[in-house]
């Protein structure tokens, strides 16, 4: 079978997380080496990401947290800066070469809105938040199979993290690429 579709992961496969992690640290109220520093230690022992904000500060709502930073102006942000030099000619030269590009990671519905419109050169642009559905779920993959209209074994899957974007990737019949970019892709 041939390649159709090549879909993208999003942090830290396309969007580095350096701006996200500052703001979580700022909100938090510690300096953002020490957030760093607890994301690559959460993610060296295999848990979530989600477990360093909970180690600085205990029993956090995390769901709250995000209402609450963008009621205060604190909210996500994206722009050109925050994508890895090679993303947009990547991109570029996929769409030219004949291949259907799909965007699709776990971010918040908020983040699908700012990546659209960075004008990204990708036919589908989507997020977790908006799909109602997050990876490793069999059901995200399902949306991405339903978003690159082709068969599953015609889209190769991009991302920089094994047990949430390959494993299951390859799981829904997908082809899977490994990026190493991030804590999780090292």
């Amino acid at each position: 079978m041939n390649i159709h579709t090549v879909a993208f992961d999003i942090g830290e496969t396309l969007v580095r997380d350096d701006r996200y992690w500052a703001g979580w640290a700022n909100w938090c109220q510690v300096p953002p080496h020490t957030m760093s520093a607890l994301v690559g230690a959460v993610v060296a022992r295999g848990q979530d990401n989600a477990d360093a904000l909970r180690l600085i500060c205990p029993g956090l709502d995390i769901a709250a947290a995000y209402a609450e930073r963008e009621a205060a102006g604190l909210g996500e942000r994206l722009d050109e800066t925050d994508l890895y030099d090679d993303v947009r000619p990547t991109l570029a030269r996929l769409r030219e070469a004949g291949f259907r590009v799909v965007i699709a990671g776990n971010q918040t519905a908020p983040m699908g809105e700012l990546l659209r419109a960075l004008g990204l050169p990708a036919d589908v642009v989507a997020t977790s938040g908006e799909w109602g559905t997050h990876k490793p779920l069999p059901s995200f993959f399902t949306r991405v199979i339903e978003a690159a209209d082709c068969p599953a074994d015609e889209i190769l899957y991009v991302g920089d993290h094994p047990a949430n974007d390959l494993v299951p990737a390859k799981a829904a019949g997908l082809r899977a690429a490994h990026l190493r970019r991030g804590p999780w892709g090292h």
